[in-house]
């Protein structure tokens, strides 16, 4: 008996199109990732510096909201909620930088504040940051919320995997002391990304509030195909591309 459960995929997934209700608030169909802009990431804005244990759960809670997996932009409602900012030992209420009136909001209203406004944001973290579960919304939400980059004293080795898979920058402290540095009202330069290389090094001039100016050197481990991930926007991106070239030769 043939399976009645199973329906084979089309040979070529190019023309199919697969269609969402636009009013669901559990689904939604993944908008691809914006590739690097060919240049240095300058005037992003500090979204939390996280302090203590951030595990996959603090960036991206479970539970109730797991009902919105399939919904990027709902679930990302849940983003570092809860997450310890470093500046008032409380969770889920960062600095706005740019709005005029209560200074202190939730972390994914900051960030859709940032990502409304065309301006990039950093997330510092402590050590092992995304340690836990395995879960990709973590590394999705900074991403579809405008992320650029994430630095921090160390990664759990999967989660740092995962943001590289969305086309973002994991990057660590050379110098862990240099977590110190980052202010509450920073402006952040990733600096470096023309030359972007396996076993290079990426610079963060950190633009503080009173005028002074902070150059930190920044490790990361990327391999030059995690490096064609971030230059794509994404991993997904990447063999979206390969394969759009690929169908096109054989078309030919």
């Amino acid at each position: 008996m043939e399976d009645a459960g199973y329906q084979a995929p089309a040979e070529n997934g190019l023309g199919v199109q697969v269609i969402v209700d636009p009013e669901s608030d559990r689904l939604e169909l993944l908008e691809p990732f914006k590739p690097w802009e060919g240049v240095d990431l300058k005037g992003l804005r500090l979204l939390i510096k996280a302090q203590g244990k951030c595990t996959t759960d603090h960036i991206s809670m479970a539970g109730p909201w797991l009902k919105y997996r399939g919904h990027l932009d709902n679930i990302s409602n849940n983003m570092l909620i809860g997450a310890t900012n470093a500046f008032n030992g409380e969770a889920n209420s960062v600095r706005d930088q740019v709005t005029q009136g209560n200074p202190y909001n939730t972390v994914p209203q900051v960030a859709r504040t940032y990502k409304s406004m065309g301006i990039g944001s950093v997330v510092v973290g402590d050590e092992n940051y995304g340690e836990g579960s395995s879960r990709e919304h973590a590394a999705m939400e900074p991403r579809h919320l405008g992320v650029r980059a994430v630095i921090v004293k160390s990664f759990a080795r999967i989660h740092e995997t995962n943001l590289k898979k969305q086309g973002m920058l994991a990057l660590t402290f050379a110098n862990k002391a240099d977590y110190d540095l980052i202010e509450e009202n920073d402006v952040i330069d990733i600096i470096g990304l023309t030359s972007f290389a396996p076993g290079s090094q990426i610079q963060a001039r950190l633009h503080h509030a009173d005028g002074d100016t902070d150059l930190i050197n920044l490790n990361h481990t990327y391999n030059q195909g995690q490096i064609e991930w971030f230059k794509a926007g994404s991993a997904l991106n990447l063999i979206r591309l390969k394969e759009s070239g690929a169908a096109e030769l054989s078309q030919k």
